[in-house]
């Protein structure tokens, strides 16, 4: 049986702004993968949201070196409602 997966709006925001930040680029899964030193299906993970998987703070710098931009950029300029988005995996 397969459970929920919560997911903070706050990560989600970052997952999106990395999403768009990729297909801009006209990059796949695997060259952003590359550039994280991690596997394209964790990327795919990430991206559909029904799994665990979430960027953390060295992807989020490695993202940001790579694109010449600052971290800050990932994060929204305010903060966030602290409710949970369910997904269903």
């Amino acid at each position: 049986m397969k459970g929920k997966v919560k997911i903070d709006p706050i990560e989600q925001h970052v997952i999106d702004i990395v999403r768009k930040l990729r297909r801009n680029k006209r990059m796949r899964q695997q060259d952003l993968a590359s550039i994280l030193n991690t596997s394209s299906s964790f990327i795919g993970n990430v991206e559909n949201g029904k799994n665990p998987a979430k960027y953390n703070l060295k992807h989020i710098s490695r993202l940001a070196e790579y694109f010449e931009l600052s971290p800050r950029y990932f994060l929204p300029e305010y903060s966030l409602p602290a409710v949970k988005k369910e997904v269903y995996s």
